[in-house]
């Protein structure tokens, strides 16, 4: 097996890891400062739905410096200050993360993300975002303020079937993230696509068709985890009355479907993240004992090696 290599990736990995992009990109370390502006979402507010996704409990990723009640300008601050001590001399992209960061009218998200951007020791924008909550004139910005800065789209796809889609009660389909994603790089915008492994009702087969169908999309990074069944969601509900639509992965099964998920996702695309952790307080199962995501990182490239695999090699060449 021969390590992945490309033109911005140094790190002689068998898979192209977004890290490794950054830090050659910028010669140095980039850490997300998370921001909670205080969005909503149109699949809780009514627009499209009631009750948000099935899975979804916003509460379990958001750091304890971000709070909407707090100035953006201060979620910056604290949290440059929150990882300063760790490493003195990285510089910072501000991550819209909470919720749908898109979903406001236009003049208070440029007064939003450029407060963000004024920190001096901010050099890039990461929005996470729906592919059904962007529009042209926000693209148009986001185009504009690439030429400065770093500026990434994250869109939560989640799955590439219309069925699965509809189950975990999304509010889109698959080729709303199609016509996003494709309109986002067209104007040479970053794009980093969010997924998640093991939802209800997907197999194996299922899942490692998401590989190479996002694998015929401009994508510049994606984002990984394993299905987590969280407290306070309706799958939290759905889990109980049918357990029969779900396989939770152990830590070590799940190892090995992003290794054979791997082999078929192009090698355009890094992968910035296999994993997330719920906190213990929130978390049903599976309970993976804490395991951090260099643990993790480690334990798959080695196990890449024991396998003799790389990214992308068994990616039909009409994907690439």
């Amino acid at each position: 097996m021969t390590a992945l290599t490309t033109e911005t990736a140094i790190a002689p990995e068998p898979y192209i890891n977004y890290n490794s992009v950054l830090k050659n990109q910028f010669s140095g370390r980039i850490q997300k400062i998370s921001i909670n502006a205080g969005f909503t979402c149109p699949n809780r507010d009514g627009r499209l739905g009631f009750g948000g996704c099935t899975y979804c409990n916003n509460q379990t990723f958001i750091p304890q410096y971000c709070h909407p009640k707090k100035s953006i300008n201060r979620q910056v601050e604290e949290g440059i200050a929150f990882f300063h001590h760790k490493y003195q001399k990285q510089l910072y992209f501000a991550y819209f993360q909470s919720y749908t960061n898109t979903y406001s009218d236009f003049e208070n998200l440029i007064s939003l993300y450029e407060q963000a951007l004024s920190h001096p020791k901010i050099i890039g924008l990461v929005v996470a975002t729906r592919p059904d909550c962007v529009n042209e004139q926000l693209l148009d910005y986001f185009q504009f303020l690439g030429k400065k800065y770093y500026v990434m789209i994250e869109y939560g796809i989640e799955s590439t079937d219309n069925q699965t889609l509809s189950l975990i009660n999304r509010g889109h389909d698959y080729s709303c993230s199609i016509q996003a994603i494709k309109e986002t790089a067209g104007r040479g915008i970053k794009v980093t696509a969010h997924l998640i492994l093991g939802l209800p009702g997907e197999n194996r087969e299922k899942i490692l068709s998401h590989a190479a169908k996002i694998s015929k999309l401009p994508l510049t990074a994606l984002k990984l985890h394993q299905l987590q069944i969280v407290k306070e969601t309706k799958m939290h509900e759905q889990f109980i009355q049918e357990p029969q639509l779900f396989h939770l992965y152990s830590s070590e099964e799940y190892i090995d479907l992003c290794i054979d998920f791997l082999q078929f996702t192009s090698t355009k695309i890094a992968i910035e993240r296999f994993i997330s952790q719920v906190p213990k307080k929130y978390l049903i199962a599976p309970d993976w004992g804490g395991i951090k995501n260099f643990e993790f990182n480690a334990k798959l490239i080695k196990r890449m090696q024991q396998r003799g695999v790389i990214q992308g090699e068994k990616l039909e060449s009409d994907c690439l």
